[in-house]
């Protein structure tokens, strides 16, 4: 069986520390005692190199590493004739591309860190392929001549040829700020190649910020002036990276037609999209890809629409006979039990006035209502229409302008709240964070398995907390929120930045992370695959 396998070796750069640990890996390694430098750690070394031609896999190192820094991972040989880029040693690696068709809109899905942008950039030309040889880059020739009899020939060489101009919307578009100055308008205006900004700016509801500084746009306008961006301009190839977060569900529709509007018989759109709904609306032919997040990332072949869903859903490639998921995506609706009257009198009822809230030209009326405690309720609606401002009023943080009826007054709520937008200014660990807010909550067991574990937060917990990625973020965001003692938690838009499996286990958590809390949650949720498929709270 040894033969037919082929060994990955990663060691993570944030977590190895060769100067705050006694080299148990390289001690430990039986190849090393026979006098083979399996595992090379030099006193000057910032991070151990493992060669993965002399390891045997025993996984001995891994268990020994006292931060938790080395994966050994046993892969088919035949993965490896396919590979495609390698960033170095021991780092991440990425078999096969996904194939783009012109004229047709391909969709890309995906855990994160599997390789979606990696392909992206390899796609666009801003990343050149070096077959897994890093230390000794192939030319473009030696590229074309790999791909040869594939649709991917073709692509690279009108790329190299034909000189294609290749846009990419990025993924995280709350960075877009630091990069971009000036108002909507302007910035438009310089980059209105197809003299399209009228239009655009009336299918992107752009028009009420057209003369807003960047710099002040909120998280969904900050996505809908990206996908304005990218449509304006010229380009044969355009990628969009995450189009849909922090989007209302209207939106990601508008935004869906007009990426599809870019379709011409000689140019490529390429998606990357973790909201099904969407992605199944916008694409001709899906690529999934699957592997182990920050290890290895692998293509499958192009699937219908339909089957591709299907197949990343069910977590089984039939082409290739090889289940990539232990268990598969489903969506289980139980009949809520009929509560007695007895459970239903020990609930708390909480109960709020009508009142109304102007800020500026935007007018909020709130009609009169009330919830209970251990109850989840999910709010929808567009962006701009008061959810957040309800949710504030309710929180004490925002005072209405009037309240009718003098019986019924808004009550005071301990509330823990997580904000639609995230942004890391805790100059520490992820572990710091969580003992310094949540002390108590993130070292009861409950909550460990209820919570941390299903949010893979043990992964991070030794990972500076400014470095961590927008869907790592979250994560982080929504376990502080729920690990407050509360009687009310908020929780907006949770799940921005998340691929589709987390956004299931996030809803998951939320539930199961209250089953013990007499508490309430309201959720500002715009997640349509979740909401269409029937899985609610």
């Amino acid at each position: 069986m040894a033969d037919r396998l082929t060994r990955i070796a990663i060691v993570s750069s944030d977590r190895c520390k060769p100067k705050k640990c006694r080299q148990e890996c390289k001690k430990s390694c039986p190849v090393v005692k026979t006098g083979k430098l399996c595992i090379e750690v030099s006193a000057a070394s910032k991070i151990a190199f493992i060669s993965e031609e002399l390891c045997i896999g025993c996984g001995i190192c891994v268990k020994k590493c006292p931060f938790e820094a080395i994966q050994i991972i046993n892969l088919p040989r035949d993965l490896d004739k396919d590979t495609t880029h390698r960033y170095g040693p021991n780092t991440f690696k990425l078999h096969r591309l996904p194939v783009p068709r012109p004229g047709q809109v391909l969709g890309l899905v995906g855990t994160n860190g599997i390789g979606k942008s990696t392909a992206l950039k390899v796609l666009a030309g801003k990343l050149k392929p070096n077959l897994g040889r890093f230390n000794n880059p192939p030319d473009w020739q030696e590229i074309l001549t790999y791909f040869r009899g594939s649709e991917l020939q073709n692509y690279f060489t009108r790329i190299l040829e034909d000189n294609l101009k290749a846009i990419i919307k990025p993924q995280y578009v709350d960075h877009i700020p630091k990069a971009v100055q000036g108002n909507v308008g302007q910035v438009l205006d310089q980059k209105d190649e197809r003299e399209m900004k009228a239009e655009l700016c009336a299918d992107l509801e752009l028009n009420q910020v057209i003369d807003r500084n960047v710099g002040d746009l909120s998280g969904g306008e900050l996505q809908r002036f990206a996908i304005a961006v990218v449509a304006i301009q010229n380009a044969e190839i355009y990628m969009f990276d995450e189009p849909s977060s922090y989007l209302d569900v209207k939106q990601r529709l508008k935004a869906a037609q007009v990426i599809r509007s870019l379709l011409r018989p000689n140019s490529y759109v390429i998606v990357v999209e973790h909201d099904l709904s969407v992605l199944d609306y916008l694409s001709d032919f899906i690529c999934c890809l699957y592997g182990k997040p920050g290890a290895y990332g692998v293509v499958t072949l192009p699937f219908s629409v339909r089957e591709g869903i299907n197949i990343f859903l069910a977590g089984f490639v039939p082409t290739e006979n090889l289940r990539f998921r232990d268990e598969s995506l489903t969506f289980k609706v139980a009949e809520t039990p009929q509560e007695s009257a007895e459970e239903i009198e020990t609930y708390a009822r909480y109960k709020y006035p009508t009142m109304t809230k102007t800020q500026g030209g935007f007018k909020l009326k709130v009609i009169e209502g009330e919830f209970t405690d251990s109850q989840i309720i999910v709010m929808l609606g567009e962006n701009g229409t008061g959810k957040t401002t309800f949710i504030r009023m309710l929180a004490g943080l925002l005072k209405p302008d009037c309240v009718e009826g003098s019986d019924v007054e808004i009550p005071e709520f301990n509330v823990s709240y997580k904000p639609q937008k995230i942004s890391p200014k805790f100059q520490n660990t992820v572990r710091h964070l969580l003992h310094q807010k949540i002390r108590d909550s993130y070292m009861h067991p409950q909550f460990v398995s209820d919570v941390m574990k299903p949010l893979l937060i043990e992964q991070l917990m030794d990972q500076e907390v400014v470095n961590l990625s927008g869907g790592e973020l979250q994560r982080v965001a929504l376990c502080l929120c729920l690990g407050k003692p509360a009687d009310i938690y908020l929780i907006d838009e949770p799940s921005a930045y998340l691929d589709s499996e987390q956004r299931i286990v996030a809803s998951k958590v939320i539930k199961s992370g209250l089953c013990c809390k007499f508490a309430s949650v309201i959720v500002n949720w715009h997640e349509s695959f979740l909401i269409s498929f029937g899985h609610y709270f």
